[in-house]
């Protein structure tokens, strides 16, 4: 898949993410860093409701448009939630784990993406 469709993907996650009230939503672009994805998504859910929506409303959404969830971590406990979409790799996190495992800052070379236009 050309990187041009993947950054749209991950796009529309964070759309999606944001839809559901998400906040400090950041797309990373870690193509040149690690080959587990080309793009992280990452943001907060104040409450375990809320983790549950963003999570529902991510997945619904890419997968109206053909891209299928290929894993979820985390929701038993719902304070990180991991989506796999092989290359793009959504985060939902409760605001005190982000602020613990800061990944922004495990990623700091990470280009970050500006967002926008979400067209897929």
């Amino acid at each position: 898949m050309e990187i041009e469709r993947i950054e749209q993907i991950a796009r529309k996650a964070a759309a999606a993410a944001q839809d559901k009230k998400a906040t400090d939503v950041v797309v990373l672009n870690v193509q040149a860093l690690t080959p587990m994805a080309d793009f992280f998504v990452i943001c907060s859910a104040t409450s375990r409701p809320q983790v549950e929506a963003v999570t529902r409303a991510v997945r619904d959404d890419l997968e109206s448009v053909g891209v299928s969830c290929r894993g979820v971590e985390g929701m038993e406990e719902a304070r990180w939630v991991l989506l796999d979409f092989g290359d793009v790799v959504v985060h939902v996190f409760r605001p005190e784990e982000r602020e613990f495992y800061h990944i922004e800052r495990l990623w700091g070379d990470a280009e970050i993406v500006t967002l926008g236009e979400t067209s897929v």
